[in-house]
């Protein structure tokens, strides 16, 4: 179905992982998608082709989600490309892992930018742009409601932040018919975070269905939160974690 037909979306950190799971997944219900990236251009140009293979209008955008003025050139940029502007998927983020003792200023300091500050500023970019029965949706992580492994306290931090942001925005904008939704991916198979890496049995061990999620899996909640039958949802988080959080 093409629920999302005439709808233009900017999937942030789109060119890989979940982001690119996401991106598929609203152009699929007919929503045109500009994804921004950092580093993967070429995995970023094969994201915008599949995209124009289902029939709809694509756009890579190079952003680095820790520089505010690319943040909003990005959203200045894809609402031109596309014609405006009724999805912002805030995907893109960066994880680093260590003791609190033992944790790098800079590293501190990196997370807090791309993982806290990053959706702040492309939400504040992409609020002139979005109308009644627009969307705001934050992808953060389960580990932020249960940290597992001391080394991610400061990672899981950075999500946690993104609860108070999506249910402050929902309140902001819910007069305008504006929605702000959380999705909590738990072990998804990433590059990130492969099932076969050496930490998966760990994590399989704690999820009640035995098995890593995909990224289509996560897709596929931001995809039905982005269509018309979510419109009474706002301020809300899903988490797709197998039952990690059970």
């Amino acid at each position: 179905m093409q629920e999302l037909s005439g709808k233009r979306a900017l999937v942030t950190g789109g060119s890989r992982g979940i982001g690119e799971a996401i991106a598929l997944a609203l152009a699929e219900k007919g929503a045109d998608v500009a994804i921004t990236y950092d580093r993967s251009a070429d995995r970023a140009a094969q994201v915008v082709d599949a995209i124009k293979t289902k029939g709809r209008r694509a756009a890579a955008i190079k952003a680095d989600s820790a520089d505010p003025a690319a943040i909003q050139h990005s959203v200045d940029e894809a609402a031109r490309v596309l014609g405006g502007l009724d999805i912002l998927v805030n995907n893109a983020g960066i994880a680093r892992y260590n003791t609190i003792a033992d944790f790098a200023v800079e590293d501190i300091d990196a997370l807090l930018a791309v993982n806290v500050r990053g959706p702040v500023l492309a939400s504040k970019a992409a609020i002139p742009h979005l109308t009644g029965g627009g969307r705001i949706i934050n992808i953060g992580s389960a580990g932020a409601d249960r940290i597992v492994g001391a080394p991610g306290t400061v990672y899981y931090m950075t999500k946690s932040a993104l609860q108070s942001l999506t249910r402050g925005l929902a309140q902001e904008l819910g007069p305008r018919d504006i929605t702000v939704n959380l999705v909590q991916p738990g072990s998804t198979n990433t590059d990130m975070n492969p099932e076969g890496g050496e930490s998966a049995d760990y994590q399989r061990s704690l999820i009640p269905l035995g098995r890593f999620g995909q990224p289509e899996d996560v897709a596929a909640a931001v995809a039905f939160l982005a269509t018309p039958a979510a419109r009474q949802i706002t301020g809300t988080i899903l988490n797709v974690d197998g039952g990690a959080l059970t």
